[in-house]
Parts: C-alpha cells; structure tokens; sequence
C-alpha cells in the first residue's frame, strides 16, 4: 500500500539552517527577545560590553580592549545560538506544514438547498461557504470545507491529510460520517453538511499548529520559565550588589579594585541558567513536531504535556488490545454430533458471510477438510441483524444458522428442538478463554459452538508492561460478557478491565478516576465518544470518526489506529524526560562554572580565591573568557539532543530521577572542567589575555 511520506530531516538540514540563522538574527529585536526575559538581559549585557568595548579602543583602560571584545561577540552568539535553537525548531514544523498547505485548495462548491433535491445547486467558492451550507459531492470533485455525511456514500481518497492512498468509505449515519475539506471524492456521491467556517477548518487548525502559531505555553513549562527568571533576578541582584561591596572591602584592606562591568555581565551570564533558557522552547515545539511524524497532530500544547502526566489509559478492546477481526479457531460439537457434520453446517450457513469472522470460518473448514459442499440457486440467504443476532442460509429446505447462543438456543425452542445438557459448559469453556462461542444449528438440532479467537496485536503485553513500570494503569473497556473480558484484560496484561459497557460507562469512568485524583486518557471516534472524549484529560479522536468527536479531543490521529495512544503518552512523558534532563544538566553545569569565573572575577579583591582555582587556568581574563565561550557553546551542542528528546526508558519516577541525576546531573559538572580547560589552553596559545 503506497504512502506518502511527510518529509524527514536531519538534524542540520542545510535549507532549514539557513533560514534558521536569518530568523536568529531577526529575533534580536527587543520586541520578540522579550518572550524569552533570560535571554533579553543577556542581549542587553552585550550592548553594554559593546560600547564598553568600543570605549575602551579610543580611551585606553586597565582592561584590555582584546578581552572586552571577546567576552562582547561571545554574549551576542549566546543570544543567537538561543534564538537559532528555537528557529531551527520552528522552521521544522513550517517545513511539514508546507505539505499540508499544497493539499488546501481554493475551489468551487456545489450547494444545494435540501437533500432531497440534490441535483438544483449553485456553483460558488468554497471560501463562501458558512456552518450549516449543504453541499453535493460528486465523482472526482474535491471535498470543500469540513463537513458531516448527511446522504449517501462515496469512497475519499484522504492523502492529503493522512498520507494514506487506499480510499475509505464516508458515509451518512454511523461514526464514519466525518470529511475533511481538501481530500477529494474517487466514487460514488454524497450530500455532507458544513460544519467550520472557512479559515477555521480542520486542515487549517493542523497547519497553524504544526507551525507552531497557535502553540501555547503549557503550565509546567510555565512554572519552569518563572523559576528560572527568579533565579536569574536572583543573581542580577548579587551582581550588581559586588561593585559596592567590592568597593567597601578594597576601603578596609587599602588594596584590590572592583571588577568591571565587563566581568560583572560575565559573571551574571554564566550565573544565570542560560543553557535551560535557550532550550527549553525548542523542547516543546520539537515534542509536537516528533508527534506530527507518527502523523498525530496535537490540537494545543497542554495537551502533550498533559499525555506525559497521564497515569490511567482507557482503552477499548476491539481494535486497540485485538486486532479486530475475530478468527475461527477451532470447531467444538455437542454430545452425539461429530465434528465433520458440524464443519459442513458451518460451512454452509457461512458461504454468503462477507465479514471477517465468516470468511475466516470458510478458511478454517477449507483447511482441515476438502468440502465441496454447495448450494442450490434457490437458496436463501439470512444476513446477520442486531436484533436476531443470527446469520445463515436455507440451503436445500435445510436451516443453517450460527449466532449468538441464547439467540440460537431461542430459535431451536421454537421449532420443538431441545437443548444438549453440555451446550452451555462448552459455551462457557471458550467465553471463558477469551474466546467468542458462536452456536451452530440444523433446522432444529445443535450441533455445536465455533470458537472465535480474538487475537491480541503483537507487542501489546510487552506495551501494557513498559506502562504499568511508570506508574501507568491500563484499563479495559469492552461491551463482551464478563467472562471473555477477564480473559483478554489477563492474556493482554491490562490492570483492569470493564465488562458489557455501556457508552455512557466511559464518561462515568473517567469522572471517578479524576474525582480520585487520576489524569486520564481516551481514544474514540463516535458521536457517542464525544462527551466522554470532552471530559478525558487526553483525548485522542480517529481521523476517520464523526465531526464531533474530532471537535471533543485535544489531538487527532489521521492514521485512525486506536493503539497510537499509547505512542501519544511514550512522546510525552519523553518531553517531561527531556525537559527535566536539560534543566539537570543545566543547573549541574552552571555550579561547574562557578569554579572557574568566581575565583578569577574576584581575584582582585580577594586574593584568598586563588585556592578555588581548581582547574589551574592561566590568567583571570582567560578564566572568564573561556566561561562565557563554553556557556554559549554549549546551547547548540544540546540542540541535537532537544529536537530528537531524551530516549524513553520505562521506570518508575524514583528511579527515572536518580537516572536523570546521574547521568545528566554529573554530566553536567564533569562537561564544564574539561571545556573550560581546553578553551583556556586554547586562548593562552593564541591570544595575549
């Protein structure tokens, strides 16, 4: 099956670093750097060492003019290394959506005015459509504007959102109805209702958010961002409150002098948690755009974040735990009937069964007997119904029918039958494993049960153990007998698990576990979803669902696969683990700097500091110079790390946090002495500092 594949790039894709390094410079405008309040003081120290530097050429200070230039140009590539970051990140996600706007198209509608009269329409743009417009689709034409089927069916080619080009099947009534304005109709007509107004589409809430207009700051992120400007201000107080108690110690001893306002910028750049600041933007966006590769689009930010907090996953079992389509597994007869008579009534009540289950009935008799059985053109045929709950064929004035077991078991009773004593001990034997018994009958005898298998994905234990090793509770929604659900929630590993659920069961479900203090998410495509899916924490509506569903969720899944949930929460909880990481690092980094620029910035006033100089660095002036390089170098070495995320590793959050310590916490002070040492060495060879 041919798809198409939204594009890929490496980490320093050359177009996307051009136009990163021009929107860098861009972003140097006061009015953009102040989103960033880490980043604006760091700016502003660079004008001041700027015009300090340009001083200092026409009017010679203690100072030289070579180290004020130095400390100047690497301020200034602080800010743009930051800026860079965070343009590198944006112009990914403007890249993908540029494959999305190529499929948004200008053209014309044909609305109609009642459904009925379908064929009187009048041609306008479908950038006048308004909410409510009804519109015919036609062979070939392309879907206008976001909509809901309300006659017909046709088969959409949906490419150009989901990257998919086997059509699917769009039609009135059911939880399939949903079209997304820009795919286009390859069969058949329907009649859809518009549901968005133009410019607020589905395809242009995906644009806007995948280039990141409309991304929003979640909260942690928020409360990141306000610790790290306290602490910022925090050492801008300590800063500039050196000079004056500088000056008062040089008063008592009569000796030393007060640093400058070159090395007081230094010490305040290399105090401040620069490194976390410069990141942590590109954190969020490059969470999104690693979503929008699984071809997920996350609505607003909160929600990623919200996805890596999730510790209850409700889940349904068809389609997500199992594959779906239940298989025949083995043919089981009652008492005084063999197995050979049952296969042959199977066989023929299940000749004109196009479902799965059927087609897998015939499959399975063909497999272990060479029937020929056939029957007769008169024969009628009985299609399954919710409401006789049986399917079969009178073939040859014979009924053949299989079906649900009371169903079967009613139908017999009617016409003077009786019913096999071990009937319900085998009827119970496969509910019991998980299995589906499906009672097959002769006009008015039982011959047996068909044993449909419900088959787990691969992989899915494995998934539901890696959760639950971070705290993360599964639980089963299914509307099977109790039986079959605590087979499959133990065979699939789910926690828990919810047996003959009704639809209102899951709005009742995610009510109680957030009452108890749970984040909760969903997956779910129906209409019926909708206030359930309004209600979860994380709500992740198929692509393929009804309008309202995709309005309830907070991300949508254009693939339509119910176990992307799963993918949804690994990515968050990477941007938790990745955020958490860099801010380690960070904070680790800046107290191994602290040995470095201290003892040279106040070496003049205090002479005792000399012993700090652990690290045996030449002269106080390559001391801070070499600092304020390896505090600016060290943003776009960690920019590979930021867009790609920390690798998700199941483990609990004790362990996740001793991890994290360990390797990024001791990183973090171990990476500033081998730096700074080797920047220092470097200066002292080629510069007269």
């Amino acid at each position: 099956m041919a798809r198409k594949r939204y594009p890929k790039f490496r980490t320093f894709e050359p177009s996307l670093v051009r136009s990163a390094v021009w929107e860098a410079v861009k972003k140097l405008d006061v009015r953009r750097q102040k989103e960033n309040p880490v980043m604006l003081l760091v700016e502003i120290g660079g004008v001041l060492t700027t015009v300090s530097f340009f001083l200092s050429v026409f009017s010679p200070t203690t100072e030289p003019p070579l180290f004020t230039g130095l400390i100047s140009l690497w301020l200034w590539l602080t800010v743009l290394f930051s800026n860079f970051a965070e343009s590198l990140s944006e112009g990914r996600g403007k890249a993908r959506a540029a494959s999305l706007r190529e499929s948004r198209t200008s053209v014309m509608a044909k609305r109609i005015q009642t459904p009925q009269f379908g064929q009187m329409y009048e041609e306008i743009p479908s950038i006048q459509l308004k909410r409510g417009n009804l519109v015919l689709i036609q062979t070939g034409d392309i879907i206008p504007g976001d909509g809901e089927v309300v006659k017909g069916a046709a088969l959409v080619n949906e490419a150009a959102i989901t990257g998919e080009s086997a059509p699917v099947v769009r039609e009135s009534g059911g939880d399939r109805s949903a079209v997304t304005g820009g795919t286009r109709v390859i069969a058949n007509e329907i009649i859809i209702q518009i549901t968005m107004d133009p410019g607020n589409t589905f395809l242009d809430r995906m644009i806007a958010m995948v280039e990141g207009a409309e991304r929003r700051k979640t909260p942690n992120e928020i409360a990141l961002e306000v610790l790290l400007i306290a602490l910022t201000i925090v050492f801008l107080v300590v800063v500039a409150n050196m000079s004056p108690v500088a000056a008062f110690s040089s008063s008592l001893s009569g000796s030393g002098s007060s640093p400058s306002l070159t090395v007081l910028i230094a010490l305040f750049v290399c105090l401040a948690p620069t490194t976390i600041a410069a990141l942590l933007p590109v954190i969020g966006i490059a969470g999104m755009d690693r979503l929008f590769q699984k071809n997920v689009v996350a609505l607003s930010g909160r929600a990623i974040e919200a996805a890596g907090d999730v510790n209850v996953l409700l889940l349904d079992k068809t389609g997500t735990i199992t594959l779906g389509d239940r298989q025949a597994a083995e043919f089981v007869p009652v008492a005084g009937r063999t197995r050979e008579e049952l296969m042959e009534a199977s066989f023929l009540s299940s000749i004109s069964d196009d479902t799965p289950e059927g087609k897998s009935i015939i499959k399975l008799v063909q497999e272990k007997v060479d029937t020929r059985a056939t029957c007769p053109p008169d024969t009628r045929f009985i299609a399954f119904s919710a409401q006789t709950r049986v399917s079969g064929a009178e073939c040859g004035g014979i009924s053949y029918l299989k079906g649900a077991s009371d169903a079967i078991i009613s139908n017999v009773k009617e016409k003077g039958g009786t019913i096999p004593p071990d009937l319900a001990a085998k009827v119970t034997g496969i509910a019991s494993s998980g299995g589906t018994p499906l009672v097959v009958s002769r006009n008015s005898a039982i011959l047996g049960v068909i044993h449909l298998k419900d088959i787990l994905k691969t992989g899915i234990r494995e998934r539901f153990l890696d959760l639950r090793q971070i705290g993360i509770k599964t639980v089963m929604i299914t509307g099977d007998n109790n039986l079959t659900a605590a087979a499959i929630a133990a065979e699939a590993g789910v926690e828990d698990y919810y047996a003959e659920a009704k639809p209102d069961e899951k709005l009742r479900l995610i009510r109680e576990y957030q009452n108890e203090g749970y984040m909760v998410a969903m997956t779910g495509d129906g209409t019926n979803d909708a206030p359930a899916l309004a209600q979860a924490d994380v709500a992740v509506a198929m692509n393929n669902g009804t309008q309202p569903a995709r309005e309830a969720a907070n991300i949508i899944d254009l693939d339509s696969n119910p176990t992307k949930l799963l993918e949804i929460v690994e990515i968050g909880k990477q941007i938790l683990m990745t955020r958490g990481a860099l801010t380690t690092f960070s904070i680790a980094n800046d107290v191994a700097k602290y040995f470095a620029i201290i003892p040279a910035a106040l070496l003049g006033i205090y002479p005792e500091l000399a012993v700090l100089n652990i690290m045996g660095l030449s002269t106080p002036y390559t001391a801070i110079a070499s600092a304020v390089i390896f505090n600016a170098l060290v943003i776009p070495l960690l920019i590979p790390l930021a867009l790609k995320g920390v690798g998700f590793r199941p483990m609990p959050a004790s362990r996740l946090f001793t991890y994290n310590l360990i390797l990024f916490g001791l990183g973090g002070m171990i990476a500033p002495f081998l730096g700074i040492k080797l920047i220092d060495m470097v200066l002292t060879w080629i510069l007269p500092l």
